[in-house]
């Protein structure tokens, strides 16, 4: 990456990228899928240690939030960062390098997969944890008179921690210009949603007072669309706003621990995001953004 190119957000970054929408959205896409596949294998080969959660199945929510923030705006991940990273900062190099130990990764090798400090973004493995910090930086870029946003990437098993409605309640209070993610993959680790949550998700937000949706679908333009008044209400308003996303992970919800029904992964195969969006592309475009993404 370029010195100019580090400089930008991602929204920028993503604007000065070549091609059509599905070509930049697809790019993004594969360049995340290879950059967790390649870490599953290194893995299985025992060059790398610990554990890691993939975001293989997941990348459309990434490439279709992302990309409409700019620079200076914040964001909060979790232990499933790896995406959020690669789209914001695209730099796969550096968190390569992280989860390798080396002193050139992004926090010197000491962070791992789950603990991520750079420019404005920012992941914890603590479940919920995260959310207040994410409020708290809300409001200090509102009290400090920037029109940054901040937004905070949450999952449905997330929603069993008490601290993410304290975060809510304050948000709301303090009107922060807060966006709360929920990726709803349908599991908490081993623990279907059915059984881990009750009543609505959209609905414990707007008991808050807090502007709440949620969409459905894998469609990385769809998601596009769908976030880009979203994102710019937020700035506009500077109040919070909370989305889920009811998507699907293909992958074990660390690197090979996956309790879910066969023929439900199986299933949901179908929903890919990445051949939904290729089956738009010409083969020889596909073909080298690939090429381009695993080199």
């Amino acid at each position: 990456m370029t010195r100019e190119a580090a400089m930008l957000g991602p929204s920028e970054r993503f604007a000065h990228m070549a091609g059509t929408l599905p070509e930049k959205l697809y790019a993004q896409m594969a360049l995340i899928r290879r950059f967790e596949e390649r870490l599953l294998e290194l893995f299985e080969l025992g060059d790398l240690f610990g554990t890691t959660h993939c975001y293989i199945g997941q990348e459309a929510d990434a490439v279709g939030v992302l990309n409409h923030l700019r620079r200076g705006d914040v964001v909060f991940s979790n232990h499933r960062c790896h995406g959020h990273f690669i789209v914001y900062a695209d730099r796969p190099d550096l968190l390569m390098g992280e989860l390798m130990g080396k002193a050139g990764g992004i926090v010197g090798g000491r962070g791992g997969s789950q603990h991520i400090c750079h420019d404005d973004f920012y992941s914890n493995g603590v479940q919920g944890g995260i959310a207040p910090n994410a409020v708290g930086m809300a409001l200090a870029e509102k009290m400090k008179g920037t029109d940054a946003t901040t937004t905070v990437f949450l999952g449905d098993g997330t929603l069993g921690e008490g601290v993410v409605y304290e975060a809510l309640n304050m948000a709301s209070l303090w009107s922060a210009p807060i966006l709360f993610v929920v990726e709803d993959n349908r599991w908490a680790q081993s623990t279907p949603v059915e059984r881990e949550l009750a009543g609505d998700m959209v609905a414990r937000a707007r008991a808050f007072g807090i502007e709440a949706g949620e969409i459905a679908t894998t469609d990385a333009e769809l998601l596009h669309a769908h976030f880009a008044p979203i994102v710019a209400k937020v700035r506009e308003t500077q109040r919070p706003h909370f989305e889920v996303i009811h998507t699907y992970r293909l992958c074990h919800h660390s690197k090979s621990d996956d309790m879910r029904p066969e023929d439900e992964v199986a299933r949901r195969r179908l929903d890919d995001p990445l051949p939904l969006l290729q089956s738009r592309l010409l083969p020889e475009v596909a073909e080298r953004l690939e090429a381009e993404a695993a080199a």
